[in-house]
């Protein structure tokens, strides 16, 4: 008889989603399978459900949702050395193949299930005393807005940043950014609850984007000069215009959030003159998840205030629609198996 395992599955042509009995799968060559011990639950996860994000390279219809992944070795594909069953690992968000990323629980079966497969690379090992519930939300939301400020963003220490959003990328970023040496950081949002959690994660100033004044204080708190830089990790057309007019001389604004809203820029003559910019970012490179790993073991981050609620796999479905409420203002929930 084959073994069975729940798996949170996806039909992206219907957007029908169920937690369903699946066979567990074999490793192939070069494959390790994974025991999942806690997985997140994303807005691209819920984006996925809801049809305003299609996967570019899943063969079918049906994939098994799940990116942000952690747990132990449970078995190992003919040709892998380099891991043994029982260790601790988290796993990439997604890998490259053909030239082309690919994305797990998008392009690929992913880790809202009992049992997930990876390839051997995709790996990494997690220290003992990261619970997997913090380690599975490393490969996205800390790695995502990670790149953001160190890559796309090339954030400079002791210049001033603007972080518009601080739900579950936003909340980390501020974090990040205090470890990146920004200064002053200004976090922006409109929920109370949500600016008094990016003070405790440790912005300098959190403004209402809806107050008549919010660019005037924006602008103060950085000094006069304007943002170094600015994210935006809402995703909304009002917030980038908004950004865009707290930026400083070769000031950088960086889209993190998604939308298909066009941008505007008011003044494009004071754009231009002042040298600003506006760049595109997503995801992370498998790279930043060693920074981050050492980060963590020297003690330099703390997710234990970033895990807002864990919840079985078999209600995933009322995760995803936590999230889509905003249900207590979650950074980040988890299914566990």
């Amino acid at each position: 008889m084959t073994a069975t395992m729940l798996a949170g599955r996806l039909n992206v042509a219907t957007l029908d989603f169920q937690v369903t009995e699946v066979p567990v799968p074999e490793p192939g060559p070069g494959e390790v399978r994974i025991r999942v011990e806690a997985a997140g639950v994303c807005l691209s996860d819920v984006h996925l459900i809801d049809g305003g994000l299609k996967p570019l390279f899943l063969p079918g219809d049906t994939v098994t949702l799940g990116h942000e992944v952690a747990g132990t070795v449970d078995a190992l594909g003919p040709g892998v050395t380099a891991w043994r069953p029982g260790q601790r690992v988290l796993l990439a968000a997604g890998e490259e193949r053909d030239g082309v990323v690919h994305t797990r629980g998008v392009d690929y079966d992913g880790g809202w299930a009992e049992y997930a497969l990876a390839t051997a690379g995709t790996l990494l090992a997690i220290p003992d005393d990261l619970p997997f519930e913090q380690a599975a939300i490393i490969p996205d939301a800390v790695s995502t807005p990670w790149a953001a400020i160190t890559t796309t963003g090339r954030t400079r220490p002791g210049r001033p940043a603007g972080v518009w959003g601080a739900g579950g990328l936003g909340a980390h970023a501020v974090q990040l950014l205090r470890v990146a040496g920004a200064a002053p950081i200004i976090a922006v949002d409109p929920l109370p609850a949500a600016r008094d959690r990016a003070l405790d994660f440790g912005a300098d100033v959190a403004v209402d984007p809806a107050a008549e004044d919010a660019v005037e204080q924006i602008r103060a708190a950085s000094g006069g000069i304007g943002l170094d830089i600015a994210f935006d990790f809402a995703g909304v057309a009002p917030v980038r215009e908004q950004a865009a007019r707290c930026l400083g001389p070769r000031g950088r604004m960086v889209l993190v959030g998604l939308t298909h809203q066009p941008l505007t820029i008011s003044d494009g003559t004071a754009f231009s003159y002042l040298q600003q910019q506006i760049r595109g970012h997503y995801g992370s490179e498998f790279t930043d998840l060693p920074e981050l790993l050492a980060l963590v073991r020297g003690h330099r981050l703390d997710f234990s205030r970033s895990v807002s609620g864990v919840l079985p796999l078999a209600d995933a479905r009322e995760a995803v629609d936590r999230l889509i409420r905003k249900e207590g203002n979650p950074i980040r929930l988890v299914l566990k198996p």
